[in-house]
């Protein structure tokens, strides 16, 4: 029981020691600018993902489309 407590020690420090330097590392001066989005520039990022969306499916269908009619033309 020893060896095996000792392993999961062992990966529970390895995991902490990452923890402990997220807010140190490149990335440290970003996370802490970082903020929630208001509710006004959540809805703009929807609405302009959602658009995004429905135009490349549109594309995929208009493409599948000519793909699977315009051969029967030749």
């Amino acid at each position: 029981m020893s060896a095996e407590n000792s392993k999961v020690e062992g990966f529970q420090d390895k995991i902490e020691s990452k923890f402990r330097n997220i807010g140190k590392g490149k990335y440290g001066r970003i996370i802490k600018m970082a903020r929630t989005p208001t509710p006004e520039e959540y809805r703009k990022t929807v609405t302009i993902t959602g658009i995004g969306i429905i135009v490349l499916g549109a594309v995929g269908f208009g493409i599948m489309w000519l793909m699977t009619y315009l051969p029967t033309y030749f």
